[in-house]
Protein backbone atom coordinates (compact mmCIF):
# COMPACT_ATOMS: atom_id res chain seq x y z
CA UNK A 1 0.00 0.00 0.00
CA UNK A 2 1.30 3.45 -0.89
CA UNK A 3 1.94 5.49 2.29
CA UNK A 4 -0.28 8.53 2.76
CA UNK A 5 1.71 11.76 2.42
CA UNK A 6 1.18 14.57 4.93
CA UNK A 7 -1.78 16.95 4.43
CA UNK A 8 -1.22 20.35 2.83
CA UNK A 9 -3.41 23.33 3.74
CA UNK A 10 -5.32 24.93 0.86
CA UNK A 11 -4.78 28.66 1.23
CA UNK A 12 -8.12 29.64 -0.30
CA UNK A 13 -10.40 27.29 1.64
CA UNK A 14 -8.85 26.43 4.99
CA UNK A 15 -9.34 22.75 4.11
CA UNK A 16 -6.68 20.08 3.81
CA UNK A 17 -5.64 18.25 0.69
CA UNK A 18 -3.30 15.36 0.02
CA UNK A 19 -0.59 16.13 -2.49
CA UNK A 20 1.31 13.46 -4.38
CA UNK A 21 4.26 14.13 -6.65
CA UNK A 22 2.84 14.14 -10.19
CA UNK A 23 6.04 13.60 -12.14
CA UNK A 24 6.24 9.83 -12.59
CA UNK A 25 9.27 9.92 -14.88
CA UNK A 26 7.53 8.13 -17.75
CA UNK A 27 4.78 8.87 -20.23
CA UNK A 28 1.39 7.35 -19.54
CA UNK A 29 0.61 7.26 -23.27
CA UNK A 30 3.08 6.74 -26.11
CA UNK A 31 2.51 8.48 -29.43
CA UNK A 32 2.62 6.33 -32.56
CA UNK A 33 5.75 7.12 -34.57
CA UNK A 34 3.72 7.38 -37.79
CA UNK A 35 1.35 10.08 -36.50
CA UNK A 36 -0.87 11.52 -37.74
CA UNK A 37 -2.57 8.36 -38.98
CA UNK A 38 -5.35 10.08 -40.95
CA UNK A 39 -5.66 13.51 -42.54
CA UNK A 40 -7.56 15.26 -45.31
CA UNK A 41 -5.00 13.99 -47.84
CA UNK A 42 -6.28 10.42 -47.23
CA UNK A 43 -9.89 11.27 -48.00
CA UNK A 44 -11.55 10.08 -51.21
CA UNK A 45 -13.43 13.38 -51.63
CA UNK A 46 -12.43 17.02 -50.99
CA UNK A 47 -12.47 18.03 -47.29
CA UNK A 48 -10.78 20.58 -45.06
CA UNK A 49 -9.86 18.47 -42.03
CA UNK A 50 -10.40 15.11 -40.31
CA UNK A 51 -10.37 14.79 -36.51
CA UNK A 52 -12.19 13.76 -33.28
CA UNK A 53 -13.02 10.17 -34.25
CA UNK A 54 -15.12 7.69 -32.29
CA UNK A 55 -13.61 4.19 -32.24
CA UNK A 56 -14.73 0.59 -31.86
CA UNK A 57 -13.23 -2.83 -32.58
CA UNK A 58 -15.69 -5.11 -34.37
CA UNK A 59 -16.06 -8.82 -33.46
CA UNK A 60 -14.31 -9.84 -36.68
CA UNK A 61 -11.29 -7.74 -35.71
CA UNK A 62 -11.58 -4.57 -37.80
CA UNK A 63 -11.22 -1.21 -36.08
CA UNK A 64 -13.81 1.35 -37.17
CA UNK A 65 -13.16 5.05 -36.72
CA UNK A 66 -16.21 7.24 -37.18
CA UNK A 67 -14.39 10.44 -38.02
CA UNK A 68 -15.52 14.00 -37.80
CA UNK A 69 -14.91 15.44 -41.26
CA UNK A 70 -15.15 19.18 -41.84
CA UNK A 71 -15.92 20.16 -45.40
CA UNK A 72 -14.81 23.33 -47.15
CA UNK A 73 -17.96 25.15 -46.14
CA UNK A 74 -16.95 24.71 -42.50
CA UNK A 75 -19.72 22.19 -41.76
CA UNK A 76 -19.03 18.70 -40.40
CA UNK A 77 -20.33 15.19 -41.07
CA UNK A 78 -19.24 11.69 -39.98
CA UNK A 79 -17.34 9.25 -42.18
CA UNK A 80 -16.13 5.72 -41.34
CA UNK A 81 -12.58 4.49 -41.82
CA UNK A 82 -11.80 0.79 -41.29
CA UNK A 83 -8.49 -0.95 -40.65
CA UNK A 84 -7.46 -4.54 -39.93
CA UNK A 85 -4.82 -3.48 -37.40
CA UNK A 86 -6.18 -0.14 -36.22
CA UNK A 87 -3.04 1.65 -37.38
CA UNK A 88 -2.80 1.79 -41.16
CA UNK A 89 -4.34 0.40 -44.33
CA UNK A 90 -7.48 2.43 -43.71
CA UNK A 91 -10.46 1.78 -45.97
CA UNK A 92 -12.50 4.98 -46.07
CA UNK A 93 -16.14 5.20 -47.12
CA UNK A 94 -16.30 6.96 -50.51
CA UNK A 95 -18.99 9.36 -49.26
CA UNK A 96 -20.25 10.55 -45.85
CA UNK A 97 -21.36 7.65 -43.64
CA UNK A 98 -23.65 9.77 -41.51
CA UNK A 99 -24.43 13.20 -42.90
CA UNK A 100 -26.49 15.97 -41.39
CA UNK A 101 -30.17 15.74 -42.30
CA UNK A 102 -31.56 19.20 -41.62
CA UNK A 103 -34.85 18.43 -43.38
CA UNK A 104 -35.87 15.81 -40.80
CA UNK A 105 -33.61 16.94 -37.96
CA UNK A 106 -33.36 20.75 -38.02
CA UNK A 107 -30.99 20.68 -35.06
CA UNK A 108 -28.37 19.44 -37.56
CA UNK A 109 -28.61 22.40 -39.92
CA UNK A 110 -24.98 23.39 -39.27
CA UNK A 111 -23.61 19.86 -39.25
CA UNK A 112 -22.87 16.97 -36.86
CA UNK A 113 -19.68 16.54 -34.86
CA UNK A 114 -17.58 14.66 -32.29
CA UNK A 115 -19.22 11.20 -32.05
CA UNK A 116 -18.73 8.60 -29.31
CA UNK A 117 -19.53 4.91 -29.86
CA UNK A 118 -20.76 2.48 -27.19
CA UNK A 119 -21.67 -1.13 -27.90
CA UNK A 120 -24.85 -1.95 -25.96
CA UNK A 121 -25.22 -5.74 -25.48
CA UNK A 122 -28.87 -5.50 -24.41
CA UNK A 123 -29.77 -3.83 -27.70
CA UNK A 124 -27.21 -5.75 -29.77
CA UNK A 125 -26.42 -2.42 -31.41
CA UNK A 126 -23.89 0.38 -31.29
CA UNK A 127 -25.06 3.65 -29.80
CA UNK A 128 -23.55 6.66 -31.57
CA UNK A 129 -23.92 9.83 -29.51
CA UNK A 130 -22.88 12.96 -31.37
CA UNK A 131 -23.13 16.74 -31.33
CA UNK A 132 -25.77 18.30 -33.55
CA UNK A 133 -25.15 21.95 -34.35
CA UNK A 134 -27.73 24.59 -35.21
CA UNK A 135 -28.69 28.19 -34.53
CA UNK A 136 -29.35 27.36 -30.88
CA UNK A 137 -25.83 26.01 -30.42
CA UNK A 138 -24.55 22.46 -29.92
CA UNK A 139 -26.92 19.76 -28.68
CA UNK A 140 -26.66 16.02 -28.05
CA UNK A 141 -28.17 13.59 -30.56
CA UNK A 142 -28.34 9.79 -30.66
CA UNK A 143 -28.41 7.15 -33.39
CA UNK A 144 -28.28 3.35 -33.22
CA UNK A 145 -26.61 1.09 -35.78
CA UNK A 146 -25.61 -2.53 -36.26
CA UNK A 147 -23.26 -2.12 -39.20
CA UNK A 148 -22.24 1.57 -39.51
CA UNK A 149 -24.08 1.66 -42.81
CA UNK A 150 -27.68 2.32 -41.77
CA UNK A 151 -28.68 4.32 -38.70
CA UNK A 152 -31.83 4.69 -36.61
CA UNK A 153 -31.77 8.34 -35.54
CA UNK A 154 -33.42 9.34 -32.27
CA UNK A 155 -32.78 13.02 -32.87
CA UNK A 156 -31.75 15.49 -30.20
CA UNK A 157 -31.90 14.09 -26.66
CA UNK A 158 -30.20 16.98 -24.80
CA UNK A 159 -30.99 20.47 -26.03
CA UNK A 160 -28.37 23.22 -26.52
CA UNK A 161 -26.00 24.14 -25.11
CA UNK A 162 -24.76 20.60 -24.52
CA UNK A 163 -22.09 18.29 -25.97
CA UNK A 164 -19.25 15.84 -25.10
CA UNK A 165 -21.69 12.97 -24.50
CA UNK A 166 -21.51 9.18 -24.37
CA UNK A 167 -23.88 6.41 -23.30
CA UNK A 168 -22.84 3.85 -20.70
CA UNK A 169 -23.05 0.29 -22.09
CA UNK A 170 -25.52 -1.04 -19.53
CA UNK A 171 -28.38 0.18 -17.41
CA UNK A 172 -27.70 1.63 -13.97
CA UNK A 173 -30.48 0.86 -11.52
CA UNK A 174 -32.73 -0.11 -14.43
CA UNK A 175 -32.09 3.13 -16.33
CA UNK A 176 -29.84 4.10 -19.22
CA UNK A 177 -27.13 6.58 -18.22
CA UNK A 178 -25.71 9.39 -20.35
CA UNK A 179 -22.65 11.48 -19.52
CA UNK A 180 -22.75 14.93 -21.12
CA UNK A 181 -21.52 18.51 -20.71
CA UNK A 182 -24.20 21.22 -20.58
CA UNK A 183 -23.22 24.82 -20.11
CA UNK A 184 -25.27 26.35 -17.29
CA UNK A 185 -25.03 29.25 -14.87
CA UNK A 186 -22.84 26.90 -12.78
CA UNK A 187 -20.31 26.66 -15.61
CA UNK A 188 -19.13 23.94 -18.01
CA UNK A 189 -19.04 20.74 -15.97
CA UNK A 190 -19.66 17.01 -16.56
CA UNK A 191 -23.19 15.79 -15.78
CA UNK A 192 -24.95 12.42 -15.83
CA UNK A 193 -28.62 11.87 -16.71
CA UNK A 194 -30.89 8.82 -16.75
CA UNK A 195 -33.62 7.48 -19.04
CA UNK A 196 -35.99 4.49 -19.19
CA UNK A 197 -36.17 4.52 -23.00
CA UNK A 198 -33.24 6.56 -24.43
CA UNK A 199 -35.68 9.34 -25.34
CA UNK A 200 -36.85 10.91 -22.09
CA UNK A 201 -34.13 12.01 -19.71
CA UNK A 202 -34.09 13.16 -16.09
CA UNK A 203 -32.33 12.68 -12.78
CA UNK A 204 -29.66 15.14 -13.87
CA UNK A 205 -26.62 15.33 -11.57
CA UNK A 206 -23.21 16.96 -11.72
CA UNK A 207 -20.52 14.28 -11.59
CA UNK A 208 -17.33 16.30 -12.10
CA UNK A 209 -16.71 20.04 -12.04
CA UNK A 210 -14.15 22.31 -13.59
CA UNK A 211 -11.75 23.56 -10.99
CA UNK A 212 -11.15 27.24 -10.29
CA UNK A 213 -8.08 29.42 -10.34
CA UNK A 214 -4.82 28.33 -11.91
CA UNK A 215 -5.55 24.63 -12.37
CA UNK A 216 -5.01 23.02 -15.77
CA UNK A 217 -8.76 22.24 -15.93
CA UNK A 218 -10.06 25.46 -14.39
CA UNK A 219 -12.02 26.87 -17.32
CA UNK A 220 -14.19 24.01 -18.54
CA UNK A 221 -14.09 20.23 -18.69
CA UNK A 222 -15.84 17.50 -20.69
CA UNK A 223 -15.86 13.79 -21.40
CA UNK A 224 -13.41 12.49 -23.98
CA UNK A 225 -13.79 8.83 -24.99
CA UNK A 226 -16.51 6.65 -23.41
CA UNK A 227 -15.68 5.46 -19.87
CA UNK A 228 -13.97 2.08 -19.48
CA UNK A 229 -15.67 -0.31 -17.06
CA UNK A 230 -13.12 -1.81 -14.65
CA UNK A 231 -13.48 -3.79 -11.43
CA UNK A 232 -12.63 -0.58 -9.52
CA UNK A 233 -15.03 1.73 -11.32
CA UNK A 234 -15.65 3.66 -14.53
CA UNK A 235 -12.20 4.80 -15.68
CA UNK A 236 -12.73 8.06 -17.51
CA UNK A 237 -10.52 10.25 -19.67
CA UNK A 238 -11.70 13.84 -19.68
CA UNK A 239 -10.40 17.06 -21.21
CA UNK A 240 -9.67 20.24 -19.36
CA UNK A 241 -9.31 23.65 -20.96
CA UNK A 242 -7.02 26.33 -19.60
CA UNK A 243 -7.22 29.88 -20.90
CA UNK A 244 -3.85 31.53 -21.45
CA UNK A 245 -2.72 34.85 -22.88
CA UNK A 246 -2.28 33.16 -26.28
CA UNK A 247 -5.47 31.12 -26.26
CA UNK A 248 -6.85 27.83 -24.91
CA UNK A 249 -4.89 24.64 -24.20
CA UNK A 250 -6.75 21.30 -24.28
CA UNK A 251 -5.17 18.61 -22.09
CA UNK A 252 -6.32 15.23 -20.77
CA UNK A 253 -6.92 14.04 -17.22
CA UNK A 254 -8.24 10.92 -15.49
CA UNK A 255 -11.04 10.27 -13.03
CA UNK A 256 -12.66 7.15 -11.58
CA UNK A 257 -16.39 6.87 -10.83
CA UNK A 258 -18.42 4.37 -8.82
CA UNK A 259 -19.73 1.45 -10.90
CA UNK A 260 -23.32 1.49 -9.61
CA UNK A 261 -23.48 5.18 -8.65
CA UNK A 262 -21.47 6.82 -11.43
CA UNK A 263 -22.32 10.31 -10.22
CA UNK A 264 -19.88 9.62 -7.36
CA UNK A 265 -16.25 10.44 -8.16
CA UNK A 266 -13.85 8.10 -6.37
CA UNK A 267 -10.59 9.55 -7.64
CA UNK A 268 -9.56 12.52 -9.74
CA UNK A 269 -6.08 13.16 -11.04
CA UNK A 270 -4.51 16.36 -9.77
CA UNK A 271 -2.41 16.95 -12.89
CA UNK A 272 -3.00 16.48 -16.58
CA UNK A 273 -1.55 13.27 -17.99
CA UNK A 274 -1.41 13.99 -21.76
CA UNK A 275 -1.16 17.31 -23.53
CA UNK A 276 -0.21 18.87 -26.87
CA UNK A 277 3.54 18.52 -27.48
CA UNK A 278 4.11 17.23 -31.03
CA UNK A 279 4.09 19.70 -33.94
CA UNK A 280 0.86 18.25 -35.37
CA UNK A 281 -0.81 18.91 -31.97
CA UNK A 282 0.60 22.40 -31.43
CA UNK A 283 -0.26 23.76 -34.87
CA UNK A 284 -3.35 23.40 -37.06
CA UNK A 285 -6.82 24.88 -37.49
CA UNK A 286 -7.04 25.13 -33.68
CA UNK A 287 -3.63 25.02 -32.03
CA UNK A 288 -2.73 23.22 -28.78
CA UNK A 289 -5.47 20.59 -28.84
CA UNK A 290 -5.47 16.86 -28.11
CA UNK A 291 -9.04 15.56 -28.09
CA UNK A 292 -9.89 11.82 -28.07
CA UNK A 293 -13.43 10.66 -28.77
CA UNK A 294 -12.67 6.94 -28.76
CA UNK A 295 -10.38 4.11 -27.79
CA UNK A 296 -10.19 0.37 -28.36
CA UNK A 297 -9.11 -2.26 -25.83
CA UNK A 298 -6.75 -5.07 -26.90
CA UNK A 299 -7.42 -8.78 -26.63
CA UNK A 300 -5.42 -8.79 -23.38
CA UNK A 301 -8.09 -6.62 -21.78
CA UNK A 302 -5.48 -4.04 -20.81
CA UNK A 303 -3.75 -2.40 -23.78
CA UNK A 304 -5.43 0.74 -25.13
CA UNK A 305 -5.33 2.39 -28.54
CA UNK A 306 -6.39 6.00 -27.97
CA UNK A 307 -7.48 7.87 -31.10
CA UNK A 308 -7.46 11.64 -30.80
CA UNK A 309 -7.95 14.76 -32.83
CA UNK A 310 -4.77 16.82 -33.13
CA UNK A 311 -5.20 20.60 -33.43
CA UNK A 312 -8.66 20.04 -35.00
CA UNK A 313 -6.86 19.03 -38.19
CA UNK A 314 -5.76 15.36 -38.15
CA UNK A 315 -6.26 12.07 -36.28
CA UNK A 316 -3.41 10.64 -34.21
CA UNK A 317 -2.86 7.48 -32.16
CA UNK A 318 -1.35 6.93 -28.72
CA UNK A 319 -1.03 3.65 -26.83
CA UNK A 320 -1.32 2.96 -23.11
CA UNK A 321 -2.80 0.49 -20.64
CA UNK A 322 -5.68 0.33 -18.19
CA UNK A 323 -3.45 -0.93 -15.37
CA UNK A 324 -1.08 1.98 -15.90
CA UNK A 325 -3.91 4.52 -15.83
CA UNK A 326 -5.28 3.10 -12.58
CA UNK A 327 -1.81 3.07 -11.03
CA UNK A 328 -1.29 6.68 -12.16
CA UNK A 329 -4.54 7.68 -10.49
CA UNK A 330 -3.44 6.03 -7.25
CA UNK A 331 -0.22 8.05 -7.31
CA UNK A 332 -1.59 11.35 -8.58
CA UNK A 333 -5.10 11.89 -7.26
CA UNK A 334 -6.95 13.55 -4.42
CA UNK A 335 -8.97 11.30 -2.10
CA UNK A 336 -12.73 11.12 -2.56
CA UNK A 337 -13.43 13.45 0.38
CA UNK A 338 -11.38 16.27 -1.16
CA UNK A 339 -13.09 15.77 -4.53
CA UNK A 340 -16.43 16.22 -2.78
CA UNK A 341 -15.25 19.32 -0.93
CA UNK A 342 -14.07 20.80 -4.25
CA UNK A 343 -17.56 20.17 -5.65
CA UNK A 344 -19.17 21.89 -2.68
CA UNK A 345 -16.92 24.93 -3.07
CA UNK A 346 -18.06 25.33 -6.68
CA UNK A 347 -21.77 24.77 -6.05
CA UNK A 348 -21.93 26.70 -2.79
CA UNK A 349 -22.90 23.66 -0.72
CA UNK A 350 -21.24 23.32 2.66
CA UNK A 351 -21.82 19.69 3.60
CA UNK A 352 -18.93 17.22 3.65
CA UNK A 353 -18.67 13.47 3.40
CA UNK A 354 -18.72 11.89 6.81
Amino acid sequence: MTPTPPPVVLADSGCTDTHVETQTGRALFTRYDGNPILSQSNWPYPVNSVFNAAAVRLPEGDTVLLCRVEDRRGLSHLCAARSANGIDGWRIDPEPTLAACAHDFPEEIWGIEDPRITYVPELEQYAVVYTSFSRGGPGVSLALTKDFKSFDRYGVIMQPEDKDAALLPRRIGGLWALIHRPVTTLGAHMWISYSPDLRHWGGHKIMLEARRGGWWDANKIGLCSPPIETARGWLTIYHGVRQTASGSIYRLGLALFDLEKPSICLQRGDSWMFGPEAPYERGGDVKDVVFPCGQTIGADGDSVNLYYGAADTTIALATGSIRSMLAWLDANSSPAEVVTVERNLVTGREERLS
